[in-house]
């Protein structure tokens, strides 16, 4: 089930006012059953993955919570670590490995047909999986007990606002709150919904609305060139922040309406002066999860040089690899592990020359300097993100870096102009006005949180932003029923 779909629009305020309707005892049931029916509107046999999932890492932690020392209990850790890794690596990961595996064999003579597994891909395996691999790693640091009521723990793994796109949720932080009387709060819930419509209309007035642009040219990059690539680029840098960081408030916003604190997962995070600033404003949960349960066990920066320079380049392969079994993926994983180790090594360098140049400081010019410079590494890296192949994005940095005043013109795709050119140029006017309408709302609340912004404005001010909100999703909206880009996984 999409977020922006008639079917939730009926799903979830059905969802609320059962929940509240219910005693505090039976909710747990109420919410397992309706995230496990949302999680079946894809494909209702996949369920069973988060069934045996949730059932093994349950198990996992109750044997490990009964057994004191750690040398103990890792057996039942690598229990919980082969079978989800093992989930994992069937479904997204075999046919990848398989069939890279025969065209490196193919280069030395040695041909065979690889296997293929004719499987879909189940929506969100990657998040649920990280999500309770989290909680079975926890129950062996000893970091908390293990949770002994099977529903509740099945809900953790499964709750349905962040279960296939995050953020994703810590045992320590989510698992308690499942066991406390939520009472209805109409402030809570009116931040909640609030939430939820910024969300909307980053999703489906900005993001559906560039997506089809930015689709039409990297699907055909050897029909586009010059300025046409570079706006694609930038317009995909927007599309993807808005897509990912608007389903982030869309769920942390219906968790709120029912009473749950999810984690932040977006911080603003194109306004960083490092890449290592970005990672710790974009998919936070993600970025925080590498670093608690990868980055610090291989050592982190407490090791020699080479072997921090061997850290890095194994989470940001692995971060590559989990976004998608894909080279492009991994060509962009280590793109950013690269970036972190370049600039370790020419910090000094920066800093003198920086000193030499303006000996007087001027630390404003430097800051904007450091943001625009992040961003556009950051910009580099997308594009093998968004390419559909390694040679498609070859084609489109050559067709940038082939700019000039001769091909500096705009192209119009023909997908995107569903009417008329004039319609589409109004398309790209709708769509920069929108984005600027974002980047203000983002500013003017730029120290705190949407709902304590809000919070202290006057009544007609509030309401004025959710009527505008309200009226821009549904005349400005795109609706195509868009799958959210972090959906593949």
């Amino acid at each position: 089930m999409l977020f922006n779909s008639l079917e939730f629009l009926v799903f979830f305020p059905t969802v609320v006012i059962i929940y509240f309707l219910l005693p505090h005892r039976f909710r747990w049931v109420m919410l397992l059953a309706a995230s496990y029916y949302f999680y079946m509107c894809w494909k209702p046999e996949y369920v069973v993955l988060i069934m045996v999932s949730t059932l093994i890492d349950y198990f996992a932690g109750l044997r490990m919570g009964r057994l004191g020392r750690k040398t103990k209990r890792r057996k039942y850790l690598l229990l919980s670590l082969l079978a989800n890794i093992g989930l994992l690596f069937s479904f997204k990961y075999f046919n990848f490995f398989s069939e890279s595996a025969r065209l490196l064999l193919a280069e030395f003579n040695i041909f065979y047909g690889s296997p293929v597994l004719d499987v879909l891909l189940p929506v969100g395996i990657s998040f649920y999986t990280f999500q309770t691999l989290s909680y079975t790693i926890d129950v062996y640091r000893g970091a908390r007990p293990p949770e002994r009521h099977l529903g509740i723990f099945a809900l953790y793994v499964s709750f349905f606002p962040q279960l296939v796109a995050g953020p994703i949720e810590r045992s320590t932080r989510l698992l308690p709150q499942f066991l406390e009387k939520k009472s209805v709060d109409v402030q809570r819930m009116a931040d909640g919904v609030r939430l939820m419509m910024f969300g909307f209309f980053k999703k489906v007035v900005i993001a559906d609305r560039l997506a089809v642009y930015v689709n039409n040219v990297y699907n055909h990059p050897d029909d586009h060139s010059g300025l046409t690539l570079i706006v694609a680029t930038y317009f995909f840098a927007i599309q993807i922040y808005c897509d990912f960081s608007g389903y982030s408030n869309i769920a942390i916003g219906a968790a709120r309406v029912l009473g749950y604190d999810l984690m932040t997962n977006f911080n603003r995070p194109y306004i960083s002066r490092s890449v290592a600033e970005f990672w710790k404003r974009w998919h936070i949960s993600l970025s925080s999860w590498f670093k608690d349960y990868l980055y610090i066990p291989l050592g982190g920066n407490r090791v020699g040089r080479w072997r921090w320079h061997y850290n890095i380049a194994v989470v940001f392969l692995v971060s590559g690899l989990w976004h998608g079994a894909n080279w492009t993926f991994l060509a962009w994983g280590m793109l950013h592990g690269i970036y972190l180790m370049a600039s370790t090594w020419t910090r000094d360098w920066r800093d003198r020359m920086w000193r030499l140049v303006r000996p007087s400081g001027n630390e404003r010019l430097r800051l904007g300097l450091s943001i625009f410079i992040t961003f556009h590494l950051v910009l580099f890296a997308w594009i093998f993100f968004r390419a559909n192949s390694i040679g498609d994005a070859w084609v489109i940095l050559q067709g940038i870096a082939e700019t000039s005043l001769t091909n500096f013109k705009l192209d119009i795709p023909a997908g995107f102009h569903r009417e008329n050119l004039m319609f589409a140029w109004f398309e790209l006017l709708l769509a920069g006005l929108s984005v600027a309408v974002m980047a203000f709302i983002s500013h003017i609340h730029r120290n705190q949180e949407l709902r304590l912004f809000m919070g202290g404005r006057a009544r007609w001010q509030r309401w004025a932003v959710d009527y505008a909100l309200i009226l821009g999703i549904f005349l400005m909206g795109v609706y195509e029923h868009a799958e959210f880009i972090y959906f593949q996984f």
